[in-house]
Order: structure tokens, then C-alpha cells, then sequence
């Protein structure tokens, strides 16, 4: 069931989200938290449909903020609401409703959605494109407990990873490192398999792709070794490879689909590694709505190599060396391994990962 609303308030449309669940049989609200994501009409349809596919393992109330551009100084103090309710079928198992925004509205949109918020519900805010530099501070963002941006989606991505260094608060994520989930975990099984001190690691994939510097961060965060940051035609990730006393340890997947795991002493396993559609990201995302400690550590250690990279030395080079030490055991988890490299514990001194490269803009995928 759709519901168009002209000119409207927050309180039509509570009523008729209301009048909707009545309509199809449905009185009771059985969301669990509520999303709301902020873009604009170009990217409107695509971050909506991600949303309505994640909405069947989290039913949630999804509150898509459209601020519609105003072209004469006389629209622009022109305040306007337009709403476009859908429950039921048009929904999946949620309910959506689209917000437009014109004129003066558009810079309190945080009014609009406040009383549109589920009650004693968890709030995640998402910004497809053009999030703001301090998400935390932002009006909207400060209303959520948990905040999506997606450095991939940026005209510099590299240099935006140094930007949410700067304004990370509790709460922040990305989508560049929700993509390297299925590779952390794949290194950290690996590394459970052997014992072994890790003395280097290399990282391959496209040049301006900020979830390959992610995962360069976190391997030179946690293994607190030299990391190197070599570039590959993609998708995404390609390869990453571990130097230990035992013999290399590599994981391979120049098709974007299966990996080849390899281990010094072992046969080689294919491994399924797809990369994975937006839906699948943000269903990641709604399952843990408290701080992710790790993204957090690796996102800092990459400001300091960051700040450092700029020597043209070392962007030549690559990478930037430090001084390599044995990881230590621990249980293995989404963060974790038992090498360190997935610990939640800090490393005595940390070392320089690799050098990054200058920003492209960025272009459009599905994951790493």
C-alpha cells in the first residue's frame, strides 16, 4: 500500500503510517530499530531498494531524507514537506517512508524525522553519498547510535579515511570496512593454522580503493609489521600475502568470486570470497550497533601513516618500513585471530604500514 502526502506534516504522516498497517491487516509495529538514510533522487532508488533487501533479517522503519534543490530565491524560503508512505507489500517487512524536502526545511530536516523515530528503538543513519565531515555533529547523525558513510562513494576516498580519523567518535563506521569482513576473518582462520611469527605482509588491489588501505591499516596495526601496498587491475582486493618464519601464507582472487588460499607446507583450498551487493552490507552493519573498537584502531593507525606518506620517497616505494615482531596468540573472531592481526589488544609500538596514493574520483561498486 503507497500513500501519497502533499504539503504535509510529521503528524499526517504518523497517522497515516497508522491508517496503512490498519488497512493490510497489521495494527502491531513489529520494527526493530529505525534507518534513516540521507541522499538525494539520483541515488534515492538504489540505497532504497539496498535497504527494503536488508529489512527482511532487520525489520525496520526506513526514513529516506531527500533535500530537494530550490532554483529561485523565492522557492528557497518556501518551506515544504512532500511524503510518500509505503507499508505492506510495497515495503517488504517494513515500513518506508520517503521525505522530500524544499526550501528552509531542508536545513532542519532533523525536525522532520525526529517524530517519525520509533520509540525505544535503536536509530542507524545512512549516507549513501555526501556524507558530512563530522557525522557525530551532524544533526541528523546525532540523533543515531550507529552511523553508515562510504569513503568509496568520495571524490578523494584515501584522503576521506584521514577525515573520519580526525572526527571518529563511538558509533562511526564505513562501508570500505564492511567489505574486508570476509578477509579478515579468512586471515585470521589462516593464521590460527599455523604457528609462526608474521614478519611482513602485502597488500594488492586497485589504487584507489580505500578498503585495500584499510585492510593495509589493520594487518599493520595488529601484526605491528611492515606492510606493503601494491596496486592490481581489481576488483577490489586481489591478493594479500603474508611473510612468516614458516613459509608465505596467501590468499588469492583475481576474479572478484573465489580466493585461492595458500600456506607454506599445505595444499592450496579454494575459498568462496564473492564480493557482496550493498544489501548485504547493510545487513552486516544493523547486526552490531555498538562501537566496532577495531575499525576504530585501525582507522587511527591510518592517520599517523597517512600524515606520514607524503614523502615522495616512500610514495614511490610503496610501502614504509617498521619493525616487524612476532604476534602473539589469541582467540580468533570478526576482529580477531590468533596472531594478533584479530586481537582486540594494542601493540606495544606500532609501526608505519604502507604509503597511500593520490585520491581519483570515485566510481560505483558492490564490495571488495
Amino acid at each position: 500500500m503507497k500513500i501519497d502526502l502533499t504539503d504535509t506534516t510529521a503528524s499526517q504522516i504518523n497517522k497515516a503510517l497508522i491508517e496503512g498497517r490498519r488497512a493490510i491487516g497489521s495494527p502491531a509495529v513489529g520494527m526493530v530499530l529505525t534507518l534513516v538514510i540521507v541522499t538525494d533522487e539520483e541515488n534515492a532508488y538504489d540505497a532504497l531498494r539496498a535497504a527494503s533487501e536488508a529489512s527482511r533479517e532487520h525489520p525496520s522503519r526506513t526514513l529516506v531524507v531527500i533535500r530537494r534543490v530550490s532554483r529561485s530565491p523565492r522557492d528557497r524560503t518556501t518551506s515544504r514537506l512532500d511524503a510518500e508512505v509505503r507499508v505492506g507489500a510495497e515495503a517488504a517487512t517494513a515500513e518506508t517512508v520517503v521525505l522530500r524536502l524544499y526550501g528552509e526545511v531542508v536545513g532542519h530536516a532533523q525536525s522532520v524525522v525526529l517524530p517519525l523515530l520509533l520509540p525505544d528503538a535503536p536509530v542507524v543513519v545512512w549516507w549513501p553519498i555526501n556524507a558530512p565531515s563530522d557525522p557525530a555533529r551532524d544533526p541528523l547523525g546525532s540523533l543515531a547510535q550507529r552511523r553508515i558513510t562510504d569513503a568509496y562513494a568520495t571524490e578523494r576516498p584515501i584522503q576521506e579515511l584521514a577525515a573520519r580519523a580526525e572526527t571518529y567518535a563511538p558509533g562511526d563506521t564505513d562501508l570500505s570496512w564492511t567489505r574486508i569482513t570476509p578477509w579478515r576473518s579468512m586471515l585470521a582462520a589462516a593464521l590460527d593454522q599455523v604457528a609462526c611469527d608474521v614478519t611482513g605482509a602485502e597488500v594488492e588491489g586497485e589504487e584507489f580503493n580505500p578498503s585495500v588501505e584499510l585492510l593495509a591499516m589493520w594487518l599493520a596495526d595488529r601484526l605491528d609489521a611492515p606492510v606493503t601496498r601494491s596496486h592490481s587491475n581489481g576488483p577490489g582486493l586481489t591478493a594479500v600475502r603474508l611473510m612468516t618464519d614458516r613459509g608465505p601464507i596467501g590468499l588469492d582472487r583475481p576474479d572478484g568470486s573465489l580466493a585461492t588460499l595458500s600456506i607454506d607446507g599445505q595444499p592450496d583450498r579454494a575459498v568462496a570470497l564473492k564480493r557482496r551487493e550493498t544489501a548485504e552490507l547493510i545487513a552486516e552493519e544493523l547486526r552490531r550497533l555498538d562501537p566496532d573498537d577495531t575499525y576504530e584502531s585501525a582507522l587511527r593507525f591510518g592517520v599517523d601513516r597517512l600524515a606520514d606518506s607524503g614523502v615522495a620517497g616512500e610514495r614511490a616505494s610503496g610501502s614504509a618500513a617498521g619493525p616487524a615482531k612476532a604476534a602473539s596468540g589469541g582467540p580468533a573472531g570478526e576482529g580477531g585471530s590468533a596472531k594478533k592481526a584479530a586481537s582486540g589488544r594494542q601493540p606495544s609500538a606500532k609501526a608505519p604500514g604502507s604509503a597511500t596514493k593520490k585520491a581519483a574520483p570515485a566510481k560505483k561498486a558492490t564490495d571488495t
